[in-house]
């Protein structure tokens, strides 16, 4: 969907203009050097308007880093989601951090447990989007100088003061776009900046809420995510439907 694309360029545009300092030792942007796959899962499955939309945080360094798409386990998004194109590399890359693209060899535990949740449930990419869409709120991958993953809520005041409010502006404008009933933040900080976008877009009723994040880093989602989170998405009035 090109008017989805011209969010992420807009928003990717703004972010460059951008600087994060330590402990952030290198920044990448996906929508940038990864376009190709964004643009692909855009093109296939944002179309029409949505009943959910679910939000990320940010990418993985396993998944959307690699892949473009969020959550993008590379296994998943090449055999399930029929998407697999050539990935660049940030114009910094840290070591313990290759972009190796559909090549990578390890795998996003986030993006199994998502886009396996959405096979398992759903048999078929179009039955899952016909209803539901995957967006991340901030499409950057911070990278420490040791090589750990630093997510958007734990940068420096300053950083996430100058982050957030491109990326308010963008999550508003998908949703004005996607005209979702239901706008629900993967994990706590997602649901958070969801109710600021929501301030932003008062031509959209939707319901809103939270599902659990599934990173193996939040103990609760080690225990059977998927149940928890249709469990949580229920509780918001979402009817997930039949396994196929």
């Amino acid at each position: 969907m090109t008017a989805l694309l011209d969010i992420a360029d807009e928003l990717a545009r703004d972010l460059d203009t951008l600087s994060f300092g330590a402990p952030v030792a290198a920044v990448y942007n996906p929508l940038v050097y990864a376009r190709p796959g964004y643009a692909a899962y855009c093109d296939r499955y944002a179309g029409g308007d949505k009943e959910v939309l679910l939000v990320g945080m940010n990418p993985g360094p396993f998944g959307m880093a690699q892949t473009g798409v969020p959550f993008g386990h590379v296994e998943l998004v090449r055999d399930w989601l029929g998407i697999d194109v050539p990935i660049g590399k940030p114009p910094r890359e840290h070591p313990a951090r290759p972009v190796e693209g559909f090549a990578c060899p390890r795998a996003e535990v986030s993006g199994a447990r998502l886009w396996g949740w959405a096979r398992s449930r759903f048999g078929v990419p179009r039955r899952f989007f016909e209803r539901f869409f995957v967006l991340n709120y901030c499409p950057l991958l911070f990278v420490e100088e040791s090589g750990r993953n630093r997510t958007p809520d734990k940068l420096a005041p300053e950083s996430r003061a100058a982050l957030l409010p491109p990326c308010d502006r963008a999550l508003a404008a998908a949703v004005s776009l996607l005209r979702p009933r239901f706008v629900v933040g993967i994990g706590r900080f997602a649901a958070e900046r969801v109710e600021v976008a929501r301030a932003l877009v008062p031509s959209v009723a939707f319901t809103s809420g939270s599902i659990p994040h599934p990173s193996p880093a939040n103990p609760a989602a080690n225990r059977d995510w998927a149940g928890s989170a249709e469990r949580a998405l229920e509780s918001l009035g979402v009817t997930v439907g039949e396994q196929r």
